[in-house]
């Protein structure tokens, strides 16, 4: 390309040599050091006076030496009096710090959008950010480009009955980009939630258990009956002492736990509902289509699975007004960091199923995948656990026949990637090259099979080359061309 230079930093080389490559041109000259006292240097070794200029540095393991390093070497090409800095950053550091997750907690993927704009940059090309609003954070103009139809093609290639699978998100954050997936593939999808606040009454209830309204009617000698319902509490209570009068402040002293009976070994005693009116429409085909497990320490167990002591239960599973008022424990001092709380590492889009002992949480798959596929999409893969638990229970409780873990950025921090490779519930892990993976980490510690741009396929991994988008976007950006074809997908 005339009038433009493409520079790499340190965080991913190779994709930046593949990118330069398919354009046909080479990385422009340019020094990157560290001195002694670990300060960050930057010499351009080229004019960039007039030129349009591309610098390609996605994250890293060293996420903060990489965000250094871009900001310099903007500076110092904006200080050359280039014509035009875009900033191509695969993977967008910090993306998942994108909301306060407490009232002393800090927006740090918008403080790196406007450490961004003091540089000097002027566009950014990033791809699959952790939340599309992200793009209000910038001043610029941002090209947040999708790795679905990479991913989609890599389905229809390398999985050889694709069309009877079915795309499932682990989390209810994902099911907006597991829709849009099922829409190009023409496939079924499902969802997966975790129930953190499951109430525990000394292990009689049944991890399938359902409420009242749902549960198929019990059945003696083959034919079914209805339920007694067991009167509840006569003074405005229904459970965990809660009152809807308005003595006081409606909250009368906790009641015992609720002990099972005859009537009350599949039911559970609920507040009336406003669709019950609608019982008679309900068949077993819907609960057929809600497969329910129980999660200890990150793993399904079976029904009869001794629950964990109530000594050992967290806040979670208090009443719910207590609950309440331990959640100030933010107040005290705590070792995370930007001073959240305990619970600061666990978003919304990605709870981690919690391995302390003594926990216990309901997993949920709404959806058939009896016999399929399974395609767990989610955009990045940081740690094994919600992966195993969710591939766990697709195969052991919903009797899934593969389990495929697909995302667009494998970060695969500590020794995630190892986790998922010794799982046999997961047979195979795809991702991209947006990010750059220690070979270290790479199963057998080895980087066989693999390109110097990271794309390639060793044991369960496969990752998928960005080169020829990213590349795209460039060429298309520095021509003044549309790039509303990279966002279509192509059945080819």
């Amino acid at each position: 390309m005339r009038c433009a230079r493409i520079f790499s930093g340190s965080s991913h080389p190779g994709l930046s040599d593949s990118i330069c490559e398919r354009l046909g041109t080479s990385t422009a000259k340019c020094r990157l050091r560290k001195f002694a006292n670990g300060e960050t240097s930057v010499e351009v070794g080229c004019s960039v006076r007039d030129q349009d200029v591309f610098i390609v540095q996605s994250g890293s393991q060293n996420v903060n030496d990489s965000i250094i390093e871009l900001l310099i070497l903007i500076s110092a090409c904006k200080g050359g009096s280039a014509n035009k800095i875009t900033a191509v950053m695969p993977y967008f550091p910090y993306s998942k710090q994108s909301k306060k997750k407490s009232h002393r907690g800090a927006i740090t993927a918008r403080m790196v959008a406007n450490l961004l704009h003091v540089a000097g940059v002027d566009h950014v090309i990033t791809v699959d950010l952790h939340a599309s609003q992200m793009q209000g954070f910038f001043r610029n103009p941002v090209d947040n480009l999708y790795a679905e139809p990479l991913l989609a093609r890599w389905i229809r290639y390398n999985i050889p009955d694709w069309r009877n699978c079915v795309v499932v998100s682990k989390n209810p954050g994902g099911t907006k980009r597991v829709t849009q997936l099922a829409d190009v593939l023409k496939l079924n999808f499902a969802l997966i939630t975790t129930d953190r606040r499951r109430v525990q009454h000394d292990g009689w209830m049944s991890s399938r258990m359902q409420s009242h309204r749902h549960s198929p009617a019990e059945s003696e000698n083959g034919v079914e009956v209805d339920e007694p319902v067991t009167a509840g509490p006569t003074n405005g209570t229904y459970l965990n002492g809660i009152t809807n009068g308005m003595g006081g402040l409606g909250i009368s002293e906790p009641s015992p736990p609720l002990r099972p009976t005859d009537s009350m070994a599949n039911s559970v005693i609920l507040p009336p509902h406003p669709q019950d009116d609608f019982d008679d429409e309900y068949t077993d085909d819907q609960a057929q289509s809600v497969t329910y497990g129980r999660l200890v320490q990150g793993h399904i167990v079976d029904d009869d699975y001794p629950s964990p002591s109530p000594s050992q239960s967290t806040v979670a599973d208090m009443d719910p007004m207590l609950a309440s008022i331990h959640s100030l424990h933010s107040l005290r001092a705590t070792d995370d960091a930007l001073g959240g709380t305990i619970d600061t590492h666990n978003s919304d889009d990605e709870e981690e199923a919690d391995a302390v002992s003594g926990t216990e949480r309901m997993i949920t798959l709404v959806g058939d995948v009896k016999g399929r596929t399974v395609l767990l999409l989610d955009d990045m893969i940081d740690r094994s656990a919600t992966w195993i638990a969710a591939a766990e229970h697709c195969k052991k409780r919903a009797d899934a026949r593969r389990v495929v873990c697909l995302a667009t950025h494998g970060v695969f921090g500590g020794d995630c990637l190892k986790e998922m490779d010794a799982c046999e519930y997961i047979d195979q892990v795809v991702v991209t090259n947006s990010f750059p993976i220690d070979a270290a980490k790479m199963p057998g510690g080895k980087t066989d099979g693999f390109a110097p741009s990271g794309a390639g396929t060793r044991g369960k991994l496969t990752v998928i080359d960005l080169s020829m988008l990213l590349g795209e976007a460039i060429r298309r950006n520095h021509n003044g061309e549309s790039v509303s074809a990279l966002f279509q997908n192509f059945m080819d």
